[in-house]
């Protein structure tokens, strides 16, 4: 347990050094906290507090407790509607003909906990595999340059390392910087999967939730099935069998509280958004991406803007004589450096492709 908070205190920590962006620490900071720190929640009420209580007669609570608990509670889908304590108990309660209404069972509150963390490590690995791929180039290269305060000796020894750097390896970048960009569509498609995952999971009801509970209200109060009552029950059925005093098998019916999907309901409508929002940041970075990989002059434009204090010809210079993994390093070090001292280096650089002599 300490060991998983200690993680979470580790995501919360602000990187000296950017290898990323925004977007990205969206998927494998944010999302892994908000993931854990639900998992958390729901283990703590699930094995610390008490998840469930259900009532019936002739047979021991803590023994009903446990068996429903184990083999699943269930909801009658066609009495979600009605006046509670006139037409039917609770939301999805009521007196049902077997074989003539349906039955929905639901298993899945043994498994929040868990599938919630699982999903917290999927949304890790695209980061784990660039941290792994990307191997502390950006780090080596801005060798404290970050720091607005250097020394005027170690910052032109570091610039005249950095040059030189550039000088034995321009363009054998490519590479690098395509493995961050299959980062990115992991990410995507880790968000998409995600969302399918979670509907697999909640019987087909994830996908079109949160708009459920939105048009919830919109609707006239009898006419209405809350969405939140149909997918988290808090009161269910359960049916319990056992041999009575002549061998015949009885069968003796219960109510279910399920405290439990409280929290449930609110933590999955929140990740309803949440994902979607993110689905949506994704694709508009992946479109951000192709135009980078498609167009020079976007890369010229953001190289602009990202090295303000420069010359434009001096920008251009390196724009042109630089392919999509070199100016991918180049602007990665722009996040990084002091703007004063990335100047310098844009100027230096710009001259050294030229083949000017650096004063």
């Amino acid at each position: 347990m300490f060991d998983v908070f200690g993680s979470v205190k580790g995501l919360l920590k602000l990187d000296h050094v950017c290898i990323d962006n925004n977007i990205f620490r969206l998927h494998y900071k944010a999302t892994v906290i908000v993931l854990i720190a639900f998992s958390l929640l729901v283990t703590s009420r699930q094995y610390i507090g008490d998840p469930i209580d259900c009532i019936v007669d002739e047979i021991p609570l803590n023994v009903m407790d446990t068996y429903c608990w184990i083999y699943s509670t269930f909801t009658i889908p066609n009495r979600l509607t009605g006046t509670v304590g006139k037409d039917i108990v609770q939301p999805g309660v009521g007196s049902h003909t077997e074989g003539e209404d349906e039955v929905k069972y639901h298993k899945y509150y043994q498994w929040v906990c868990f599938v919630l963390f699982f999903q917290a490590i999927c949304f890790y690995i695209p980061r784990y595999l660039w941290k792994t791929w990307e191997g502390g180039r950006i780090k080596m290269l801005v060798m404290d340059l970050n720091c607005p305060v250097v020394n005027d000796e170690a910052k032109e020894d570091r610039k005249k390392i950095l040059l030189d750097y550039f000088g034995d390896n321009l363009n054998r970048h490519n590479f690098y910087a395509f493995r961050f960009f299959i980062c990115e569509a992991l990410n995507f498609v880790n968000v998409f999967v995600q969302i399918y995952f979670m509907d697999y999971f909640l019987g087909g009801e994830f996908s079109t939730y949160g708009s459920d509970v939105l048009s919830f209200t919109e609707m006239e109060p009898e006419e209405r099935g809350d969405p939140m009552a149909r997918v988290f029950p808090k009161v269910t059925k359960c049916t319990f069998h056992k041999y009575g005093p002549s061998g015949s098998v009885q069968k003796f019916d219960g109510l279910c509280v399920l405290p439990l999907n409280i929290v449930n309901e609110k933590i999955f409508v929140f990740l309803w958004f949440w994902f979607i929002a993110l689905t949506i940041l994704s694709a508009i970075s992946l479109v951000y991406r192709f135009a980078i990989c498609l167009w020079p002059k976007v890369r010229l434009y953001l190289l602009r803007a990202r090295s303000r204090l420069s010359s434009n010809e001096d920008v251009e210079s390196i724009a042109d004589k630089c392919q999509i993994g070199d100016w991918f390093i180049i602007y990665q070090l722009g996040k990084n450096i002091d703007p004063l001292i990335f100047k310098e280096i844009i100027t230096d650089l710009s001259a050294k492709l030229n083949g000017k002599t650096l004063v």
